[in-house]
């Protein structure tokens, strides 16, 4: 066999491969008995028909094509390790000569990745927030902590904003009751936000026995975004009486002895969280710094796929679950279509340049992610998917996806190098140090997954 590759842009080649005839002989062998298996001639017992038959009788043509079916991939895979290319997707394949008995000709296009030179990124400054937790931060958190410690008790008088009502509900769209649109005994406390818009001041006022009827429009169910009458039926009025802010309740809520140990445990926890938002802040300024200073030509098919599978995973598994509409989302968002389409490219194109160029900077580091590394992971992934790391593990495996899964871990591990390279200030001016961040590969690798999405920049071969 020969092969010869030609560039025709930055991000895609065409192969031009020529193989002798008795290079098919295989392929021909297991067509004439895929045919044999298929067909019946008077005659011959099945499986025994004579080769020479098969092309008077079926024709030489058939054979050749499926011959040809057979081969062509063996051959292309042959073709693109000869060129050491590294293709995306699949190719666009054209049979340019097919002699019998003496050759096999084709040419097959297909995007590859580009070749891409990683910038210096020694130099690379970034400004982040500081981590501050005021005393309002502290009343805030513990306020938070009291509330769920909060205890009611029924009162008969008209409901007011922070009481728990118990409602009766049911909504009509066009004077019809929806299927789903009747609930009983459902618990509610104005002012929460939590339910209806509208409901508040429906409610606010209502004695038990009470009732008030308003439209909204419908968040989730079966008339998702559409306007209801909403009939709303007071059943009873509880009022809510928040604990003492004291010691007792610091016992009562904590582990703590003393409302001043719970306190400092809360400024504690605040600081923590605050310096994780820090770091990721870190990454992604980093990051989108990192982009800025490398050439990344994107492959116009690949983008294509790249922008319909983030459209996809929008409008049938984030949107589905909460019975949006990709246009009843639009309209929430105050967006045209023309600026969704517009941001969802961006989007991709930002996510296959970040894994283009982090996977050159893995191979130039020489970056391995180690067993303990990938478990890790797998572990965060499980979490965030619902499942438990058994049945992940499990689904990762019979579904291939476990170099993915060691792609994101890399990718996560080359951020971490730029991120370590980098000078971050605070907004106070004082140098971040997150060289001495335990989980910084892991939440590297969730900065990255962020920007790439779900879908997967694949090589075929």
């Amino acid at each position: 066999m020969k092969s010869a590759v030609e560039t025709l842009n930055p991000t895609r080649v065409r192969l031009t491969v020529e193989v002798p005839f008795e290079e098919l002989k295989d392929s021909l062998d297991a067509a004439y008995k895929k045919i044999n298996q298929q067909v019946t001639v008077k005659g011959f017992r099945k499986g025994k028909i004579p080769a020479r038959v098969i092309d008077q009788r079926f024709g030489r043509g058939a054979v050749l094509e499926e011959a040809v079916n057979d081969a062509l991939p063996k051959f292309y895979t042959e073709a693109v390790n000869e060129a050491e290319v590294n293709p995306l997707g699949q190719p666009e394949v054209d049979i340019t000569e097919l002699k019998d008995g003496e050759l096999l000709a084709f040419t097959a296009e297909v995007d590859v990745r580009p070749a891409i030179e990683i910038p210096d990124y020694s130099g690379i400054e970034v400004e982040v927030d500081a981590v501050e937790v005021t005393d309002e931060d502290i009343e805030k958190s513990v306020e938070q902590l009291r509330e769920r410690f909060a205890s009611t008790n029924p009162v008969e008088r008209a409901a007011a904003e922070g009481d728990v009502v118990t409602l009766d509900l049911t909504a009509k769209v066009d004077g019809e009751v929806l299927p789903d649109g009747v609930a009983d005994g459902v618990s509610y406390t104005i002012g929460s936000g939590e339910l209806l818009d509208g409901i508040d001041a429906a409610v606010t006022g209502l004695e038990a026995g009470g009732e008030a009827t308003f439209t909204s429009q419908l968040k989730g169910g079966s008339a998702a975004g559409k306007d209801a009458e909403v009939t709303v039926k007071v059943t009873a009025v509880a009022a809510r009486e928040l604990p003492e802010l004291d010691d007792e309740f610091a016992q009562m809520a904590s582990e703590f002895d003393t409302l001043d140990e719970l306190k400092a445990d809360s400024r504690k926890r605040l600081e923590n969280m605050k310096q994780f938002d820090q770091a990721t802040q870190a990454q992604e300024r980093v990051l989108e710094k990192f982009l800025e200073l490398a050439e990344i030509p994107v492959p116009e098919k690949l983008l294509e796929d790249e922008v319909n599978t983030r459209k996809h995973n929008l409008e049938h598994h984030q949107l589905g679950q909460m019975g949006l509409s990709l246009e009843k989302y639009l309209e929430l968002q105050g967006k045209t279509v023309e600026e969704f389409e517009a941001e969802t490219k961006e989007q991709a194109v930002k996510g296959i340049k970040t894994q283009f160029l982090l996977d050159e900077l893995v191979s130039k580091e020489e970056l391995n992610v180690g067993q303990d590394e990938l478990t890790e992971h797998l572990f965060r992934r499980a979490a965030s998917s619902g499942m438990s790391p058994d049945q992940f593990a499990q689904a990762v495996v019979q579904g291939g996806q476990v170099p993915m899964l060691v792609g994101e871990v890399a990718r996560g591990k080359a951020l971490a190098v730029v991120v370590e390279a980098a000078k971050v200030v605070d907004t106070n001016g004082e140098v971040v140090d997150l060289s001495d961040d335990e989980d910084e590969v892991e939440a590297a690798a969730e900065t990255v997954e962020a920007v790439t999405g779900e879908a997967e920049v694949a090589e075929e071969k």
